[in-house]
């Protein structure tokens, strides 16, 4: 159905012309191209139909139309109004009219189509019979065409195979030509460079006879270039004869004449290469860089451009005389002056950054100069390393004697090891800034090095023997400001109980503190100097070894000084021990100079402490450097870690030593005081007190009270002082001593029952006070001395039952039994004979 101007579809299948009612007059005509493009089953079909049903749709619209209020209904039929009509409607029509049109219509078409499928069947047998015709004679002109085609390749084989021959036969032409020609500019050469060499063979030292070759400046590189090549063969010839074992006159006469040509050569060749120095010199003046390159090109063959790279080198004004001088000023600064490592670490920065820019500008010349500039650049670098750098640090780095050293005033051994350290650290940097630079194959790091082997073979020496040195200067120091502190303040008319101690140095952890930042210095420097890892561990041991030594030194003495105190404030108590017989007037003086002896003592106690505990201080602060900073540049393997820790502890020995014998002193000195201040305050009253009725005194006696006052004056510095286990070794020490003293002491005396309870109270005061040790056993001997108390008290009758429970009191019982009052009238001793006997 195809589609008209005014948008109506037409149908696409032809009809015949007459238009009668009944069906038979519409027969469809079908042809073969209404199969052909895109055809559709669909639209064939509606083309079929649409003539016969749209008629019928038609007269089905019109009734719709009339019965505009009829209902649709559900099923697509109209409700009419009455359904009698209905039916007689359908009873008098049939209900599809167009059926007969249709199947005559379809009857036709289907007779068309099978007559169009055979007019198509015979159409199709034609072409597939023409198909296999034309196929046939396809297949006959393929087959022609391939023997035509194999033709060709195998002509065009042949042409190939004999262009291939015939182009073969040309190379080797070419070739011989090539050789032949080769040959005939060798020969040529050959035959020039004969008549050069009988040029220069004529005569020794005439060249006023040469070709214009030689003395033309335009031809100089061609000159040059011949002039090699005739020295060359000349100096291979004489080696050949001279190797020779012919002696043919002939052959000896060629080697004289070559020998003259050798000697006029040389000499013109340095003819030659001054020549061109002199017109590179004046270029290089007038900085004409490709007059310079060219000069540098031909001076590359002669011995291969060394000299001229040399004296390129050697006439840079970096090496001249007055910039060397500027440098030594630079970094020295005036003559007479005494540098400073951190003048001289500036001069030095300035100055090597100065050579690094000038290097650099004189590798963008030698870079646009010289054909082989990476070997100009080596000669340049060597030359700064092994001239203008030593020559300044000959003048820096002058080595001290280690016999007779500078007095610290003027510097001492550690400026020079200040210096070396700087300019070691500052001249590796300028190596590294070359090597950035460019110094072709030059070994810029092991030129540095050697700079300062001098230095670095016996470096551990110097640095030792500095260390020495400063500590040597450290403690004159010291002893300088103690004696002019003594003269300021006078050691005569002290008042009472001034300290004797005061006129000695003391021990400091400040100055310990200052050894351990020597100590660091000199490892930093050990580190710096030192590469590989056992020289280093080394170094380190013994520069560390040097610090044990001083500090186990210094507080070693330090120790002895306090120790001496002590020992003076003995002494001066021995003077003044009260006689028994006396006047009143000597024995005051004497106890006045007793009392002054007794503070002196408490003052060179405290002394002694606070030296002690700066030396545990001194002590920990090394232990502490060592974890931190030695034990990991020591190499455990080779024990030189397990080495330094041997030593760290038999360094401190000594002083360990020391300070036991001083803190014996120590409890010699409290003992002493106490002692003095029971036998001069404790009264026999104080314990045979006279039976008045009057209420027993239930305090502690004035000679408890004072003792006891005294111990916990002079022992607070101990307190703080000792710690761990040497704080509890000397306070178990000194409380067995004070038990020991007081046991010593209360014999003097007799003791009442009410002089028993003021025992007991004293005993408990003396408890309470040693209870702050912390010594067990010190305390459980107080408690029996407590109980032991206890036989002043008891009637003779019970004195069997008081040692039931503690059976090691005794002994000392028996001697405390002793000193009761009615030890003779209540006859104790035999009565208490029997009781001992029977208890052993």
């Amino acid at each position: 159905m195809n589609e008209s101007k005014d948008g109506r579809k037409t149908n696409r299948f032809s009809k015949p012309a007459s238009k009668s009612v009944s069906t038979d007059s519409y027969p469809l005509v079908l042809d073969i191209e209404d199969f052909k493009g895109n055809f559709s089953f669909d639209a064939l079909f509606g083309n079929l139909v649409n003539e016969l049903l749209p008629s019928h749709l038609e007269e089905e619209t019109d009734a719709l139309e009339g019965h505009g209020g009829n209902d649709v209904m559900p099923n697509g039929h109209l409700r009419t109004p009455s359904d009698t009509g209905k039916s007689a409607l359908e009873l008098s029509s049939p209900l599809f009219p167009e059926v007969d049109a249709l199947l005559l219509l379809f009857k036709n078409s289907c007779t068309q189509l099978i007559d169009l499928r055979k007019e198509v069947d015979g159409k199709l047998s034609n072409l597939k019979k023409e198909v296999a015709a034309q196929d046939s004679r396809h297949r006959k002109t393929l087959t022609e065409l391939e023997k035509g085609v194999d033709g060709l390749f195998t002509s065009f084989a042949r042409l190939d195979s004999r262009i291939s021959s015939v182009g073969q036969t040309a190379a080797k032409i070419g070739d011989h030509l090539q050789s032949a020609d080769a040959q005939r500019q060798t020969a040529s050469q050959t035959i020039d460079l004969i008549k050069y060499l009988m040029e220069f063979n004529s005569s020794p030292g005439d060249l006023m006879e040469l070709s214009p070759l030689f003395s033309d400046d335009s031809r100089v590189a061609e000159a040059a270039s011949i002039a090699q090549k005739l020295r060359s063969f000349a100096e291979e010839d004489i080696g050949r004869q001279s190797m020779a074992v012919s002696s043919v006159v002939g052959n000896a006469t060629a080697s004289r004449g070559l020998e003259v040509a050798v000697a006029n050569l040389q000499e013109y060749c340095n003819e030659l290469e001054n020549r061109l120095l002199a017109r590179f010199d004046a270029a290089s003046q007038r900085r004409e860089l490709s007059t310079m390159a060219e000069c540098a090109k031909i001076l590359s063959q002669f011995n291969r451009g060394t000299s001229a790279m040399q004296h390129y080198v050697g006439l840079r004004p970096m090496f001249d005389l007055e910039v060397m001088n500027a440098d030594t000023r630079l970094v020295l600064g005036d003559p007479g002056s005494q540098p400073s490592p951190s003048n001289v670490a500036s001069g030095l920065s300035s100055l090597y950054k100065e050579i690094i820019e000038t290097v650099r500008k004189e590798a963008a010349t030698i870079m646009a100069v010289f054909p082989s500039p990476d070997d100009v650049m080596s000669i340049l670098v060597q030359r700064v390393l092994e001239d203008r750098v030593p020559k300044l640090l000959d003048k820096l780095l002058m080595k001290p004697s280690l016999v007779n050293p500078p007095h610290m005033e003027e510097g001492g051994l550690i400026l020079y090891l200040r210096m070396l350290a700087v300019a070691y650290e500052k001249t590796q940097e300028l190596a590294k800034e070359l090597r950035g630079v460019g110094c072709g194959d030059l070994d810029v790091e092991g030129l540095t090095e050697s700079l300062f082997h001098a230095h670095k073979d016996i470096y551990i020496e110097y640095e030792q023997a500095s260390l020495r040195q400063l500590y040597k200067s450290k403690m004159e120091e010291l002893r300088a400001e103690t004696q002019q502190s003594n003269e300021s303040t006078g050691t005569i008319g002290r008042s009472k109980g001034a300290s004797i101690a005061s006129s000695h140095q003391q021990i400091s952890v400040t100055v310990v503190t200052e050894f351990v930042r020597w100590n660091e210095e000199a490892i930093s420097r050990c580190n710096l100097f030192s590469s590989q890892p056992a020289t280093l561990a080394a170094n380190v041991r013994a520069v560390f070894t040097c610090l044990l030594d001083q500090v186990s030194l210094y507080i070693t003495e330090g120790l002895e000084r306090a120790r001496d105190s002590l020992t003076e404030a003995a002494a001066l108590r021995e003077r003044f021990v009260l006689g028994t017989s006396m006047s009143r007037r000597v024995a005051a003086a004497a106890a006045s100079a007793a009392e002054a002896a007794a503070a002196a003592g408490e003052s060179s106690f405290r002394s002694f402490m606070v030296a002690v505990q700066r030396c545990g201080s001194s002590v920990a602060i090394v232990q502490q450097y060592f974890a931190n900073s030695i034990s990991r540049l020591l190499l455990p393997l080779d024990g030189s870690h397990a080495a330094a820790c041997e030593e760290m502890a038999s360094a401190m020995s000594s002083a360990e030593g020391v300070a036991y014998k001083g803190l014996q002193q120590c409890i010699e000195t409290v003992m002493a005081e106490v002692e003095r201040l029971l036998s001069a305050e404790q009264k026999a009253t104080d314990y045979r007190s006279p039976d008045d009725g009057i209420a027993p005194d239930h305090r502690p006696t004035n000679a408890c009270t004072r003792v006891v006052a005294y111990l916990s004056r002079v022992l607070e510095a101990a307190f703080t002082a000792l710690e761990g286990l040497n704080k509890q070794a000397f306070l178990t020490e000194l409380g067995n001593r004070l038990h020991k003293g007081l046991l010593n002491h209360w014999q003097k005396f007799t003791f009442n029952p009410s002089g028993g309870l003021r025992l007991k109270r004293d005993i408990t005061e003396y408890g309470e006070f040693v209870r702050s040790f912390n010594a067990p056993s010190v305390d459980e001997k107080f408690e029996l001395l407590g109980i032991m108390a206890n036989v002043f008290i008891v009637a003779p009758e019970s004195l069997s039952t008081l040692f039931e429970g503690t059976p090691s009191i005794r002994k000392d019982a028996q001697t405390f039994i002793q000193l009761r009052e009615d030890y003779k009238s209540a006859k104790l001793a035999a009565r208490l004979s029997s009781l001992w006997a029977s208890s052993s």
